[in-house]
């Protein structure tokens, strides 16, 4: 830290090393994911973490980029699976067409639900988006003959790829996680974009101080009910790709304990951090796979680790780690 004038304390710029890394931050992300698998006690474990890490990762632009606290995020993790498996068991069309087909339906559902709980602020927001995705699951539970209700969404499967005329296995386990790392991929490399845009400056200016911004002449609430359409677009990806993953879509995915959890591994892992969802992420199912093989009530402990983590590592993980190499300040 250094001193102005003033007084008022000032963050040191990051070396030009450091400040390399962070302009390469997509690619280092895809290497250290590419390297998952062999890290983890199992592929399957490696493949759940790629999928809720995206769905962190769009609610980390939501939540930590921008400042909206939302517990409705489940809707759009649920929308793009549910989509997916719509598209693909039902209507026939092939997985590379159902896609961006649930990702624009759910990006639409985000819209929806983006334009009424944008006109509130605060606890006022985060009610209104818990009341609008319960909404969501119980249209979904009773909309059976779509969704399959109680017992989930099933009778579709993708076995086979086809790239550039190669057939994939997509049943191996292998094969599976990199492909759907490909996806995770293209998340980050847009969420990047984002970042890096005017637009980027824009909803981290709201976060910091949301009249401020109305005063420089910026278009708050519609940048709000952006960034919430993005959000929920991201996170549909990661729908879309646990529906490829497991071949079933369980009505849980839609609950409102699923939008807790996201809550939970975006603190564990740290808001406003690139990296941070997918450290979330990684934590909290290892903390869930690990526990759970000592006793059924895991969620008390895992619970307990959460409470210590905001007490003493307010910034998660990935943040705190930041902070001790002195790129906290620069890591957007």
């Amino acid at each position: 830290m250094t001193l102005r004038s003033s007084g008022e304390a000032v963050a040191k710029p990051a070396s030009s090393g450091l400040r390399w890394l962070l302009d390469q931050r997509v690619l280092l992300s895809i290497a250290v994911l590419a390297l998952l698998p062999w890290l983890l006690p199992s592929k399957a474990l490696a493949v759940n973490v790629l999928i809720y890490g995206v769905v962190v990762m769009g609610y980390n632009l939501l939540f930590g980029y921008t400042g909206l606290l939302s517990f409705g995020q489940a809707a759009f993790f649920g929308a793009g699976a549910y989509f997916t498996g719509i598209a693909i068991g039902r209507y026939g069309i092939p997985w590379f067409a159902a896609v961006p087909i649930a990702v624009l339906l759910s990006t639409c559902l985000a819209a929806a639900i983006g334009i009424v709980s944008t006109r509130t602020r605060g606890i006022y927001f985060s009610m209104v988006t818990l009341a609008l995705a319960q909404l969501v699951y119980y249209v979904a539970l009773q909309a059976a003959s779509f969704t399959g209700g109680e017992n989930g969404l099933r009778g579709f499967t993708v076995d086979r790829i086809s790239l550039f005329g190669l057939q994939v296995n997509f049943l191996d386990p292998v094969n599976k996680y990199y492909l759907l790392m490909a996806f995770a991929a293209l998340a980050m490399w847009f969420q990047s974009r984002i970042l890096n845009s005017p637009f980027g400056a824009v909803i981290e200016a709201i976060r910091e101080n949301e009249q401020r911004a109305r005063a420089c002449g910026y278009d708050v609430e519609r940048s709000k009910l952006v960034v919430f359409m993005l959000s929920g677009a991201i996170s549909s990806l990661g729908g879309c790709m646990l529906a490829l993953h497991l071949s079933i879509v369980p009505l849980d995915i839609l609950h409102y304990q699923t939008s807790g959890m996201i809550v939970m591994m975006v603190l564990l892992g740290g808001a406003r951090s690139f990296f941070g969802p997918f450290v979330g992420a990684a934590s909290f199912l290892i903390l869930e796979d690990v526990i759970s093989l000592w006793t059924p009530h895991w969620q008390i402990f895992v619970g307990a680790i959460f409470v210590l983590f905001v007490l003493f590592l307010p910034k998660g993980i990935w943040g705190t780690l930041l902070d001790a190499l002195g790129i906290g300040k620069a890591r957007r």
